[in-house]
């Protein structure tokens, strides 16, 4: 039973789809301030480098819609967006970091790490959240 317990467990799963285009549009009507909203200052810069890319944008929105899915709490409850950072390890890979409100959240379902899978297909990005023990 030991064994078992050393194992990690799933205590959260999320996941999200999203129209790339919705994003293009809402830059549309909102420009700067919707970057300002849904990135922290350290995705931004990755934002930049990717030569602001709205699929870039819509990841990121997905990949925290999916977070907060699987912290059972949605983007409220004091979790925000700019709680939920994705960066990109060396080969690209989604890096999660959670803070205030988030991290608390995690650590109250008894998790430690936070993992995001991406995925896109034309317009269509998909993001699939895991937290474990």
């Amino acid at each position: 039973m030991r064994e078992l317990e050393s194992l990690p467990a799933i205590v959260g799963v999320g996941t999200d789809l999203l129209d790339a285009r919705r994003m293009e549009q809402a830059w549309q009507r909102r420009g700067e301030r919707l970057i300002e909203r849904f990135l922290t200052p350290p995705e931004q810069a990755l934002w930049h480098q990717r030569q602001r890319s709205m699929n870039f944008v819509a990841k990121q929105f997905a990949a925290k819609e999916a977070l907060a899915k699987a912290l059972g709490t949605g983007i409220a409850k004091g979790v925000g967006f700019q709680q939920l950072q994705i960066l990109r390890d060396q080969a690209g890979a989604p890096l999660v970091s959670l803070s205030g409100a988030a991290q608390q959240r995690l650590e109250s379902l008894g998790g430690r790490t936070a993992w995001v899978s991406l995925s896109d297909d034309g317009s269509w990005v998909q993001a699939f959240a895991v937290l474990s023990r």
